[in-house]
């Protein structure tokens, strides 16, 4: 009896190492899902490719603490973002806004895109001009076409 019930233990073992820790909820069900909508447009500060709501960093988890909190003592979405922007900068959003200091962010790619098109269309026309046309002889025609009919007698 002892030896049953010593390998039900160890089979349900496997059960417990997948149990973690419950994540924060909200009690209103209405401010989680606002909490939700809002970290997906913030950046965790950690994982940097993540959004706050996806991420489990523990920085992540204070983050979406500290925005559940400031929404329950009634502050906007846009006066939580003014308060994390102040306190982190403009990195904490994940689409940072269209300052002079990122114009090179937002609109470098397109730029480098438009130079690399240019470039290559000066090369080819280049190339295309510096390639002489070179012009058969009589020779080299009779030649060619004696060929192609040979090889066209050849596929048929």
């Amino acid at each position: 009896m002892m030896r049953k019930l010593f390998v039900l233990l160890f089979c349900l073992l496997p059960v417990f190492s997948y149990a973690g820790e419950a994540k924060d909820m909200a009690a209103d069900p209405v401010l989680e899902k606002r909490m939700i909508g809002l970290a997906e447009k913030l950046r965790c500060l950690v994982c940097q490719n993540e959004s706050l709501a996806s991420s489990h960093a523990e920085l992540a988890e204070d983050l979406r603490r500290e925005v559940r909190e400031q929404m329950n003592k009634g502050l906007t979405d846009q006066e939580i973002v003014d308060y994390l922007v102040s306190r982190y900068g403009d990195f904490v959003l994940y689409e940072p806004p269209v300052k002079s200091y990122t114009l090179l962010l937002w609109f470098g790619p397109f730029a480098l895109l438009l130079v690399a098109g240019g470039a290559l269309f000066l090369q080819l026309r280049k190339r295309r001009q510096s390639v002489p046309e070179i012009a058969l002889s009589a020779e080299a025609e009779r030649r060619a076409a004696t060929l192609l009919n040979n090889d066209k007698e050849n596929q048929a």
